[in-house]
């Protein structure tokens, strides 16, 4: 219970919440940012993201693992080849 009332506190001292007379999401992230003593809740609290932002993560994830896997295949592929051509020379 101290470390929540603690948690809150200080997100209400440092964030906006002095301004709106709120504590919002946003500064319990932003505290869990900016804060070393709350890094550990990075994870857990994230800054939000409109979901366009994040299905357009997601594409671009995507489409850079596709890149990696077809370079991997290629050279999996290169490396067939050599040795058929190895094995048709002997």
């Amino acid at each position: 219970e101290l470390f929540v009332q603690y948690l809150a506190t200080y997100s209400y001292k440092h964030g906006r919440g002095k301004e709106k007379n709120a504590l919002t999401y946003s500064d319990l992230s932003h505290t869990a940012e900016e804060c070393e003593t709350f890094q550990f809740l990075a994870d857990i609290l994230p800054k939000k993201i409109l979901a366009s932002k994040y299905l357009k993560m997601l594409e671009k994830e995507k489409r850079d693992g596709e890149v990696g896997e077809n370079d991997e295949e290629d050279e999996e592929e290169e490396d067939e080849d050599k040795t058929v051509d190895e094995d048709v020379g002997s």
